[in-house]
């Protein structure tokens, strides 16, 4: 198990708290909390030794096509493609703007 932090700046800020995916089911789990500050702090838990470059690649391209909100990302990867994770990642950022 590898634990990775990764710290992006934030472009919006939302409210409440949001849930996608389950880690027990061989995929990934995200949760999302929204705070005031101007970063999107990640937390990040894989089943995936030396993945960190995978996971910046995925925010970096994250940040292209969307505005980051700011707030507390937790994932729980058990080896979720890089499609899976924008997927449950763009749900719990969809899920809290309707908060």
């Amino acid at each position: 198990m590898e634990h990775i932090t990764l710290t992006v700046p934030a472009s919006r800020t939302l409210s409440g708290k949001a849930l996608a995916g389950v880690v027990g089911s061989g995929d990934m789990e995200v949760l999302f909390t929204a705070d005031q500050s101007q970063t999107l702090t990640i937390d990040i838990t894989t089943s995936v030794d030396n993945s960190t470059s995978r996971w910046e690649a995925l925010f970096n391209r994250l940040q292209t096509v969307s505005s980051l909100p700011a707030g507390k990302l937790t994932i729980h990867d058990f080896g979720a493609t890089p499609g899976v994770a924008r997927i449950r990642i763009e749900q719990v950022f969809e899920e809290v703007s309707y908060a």
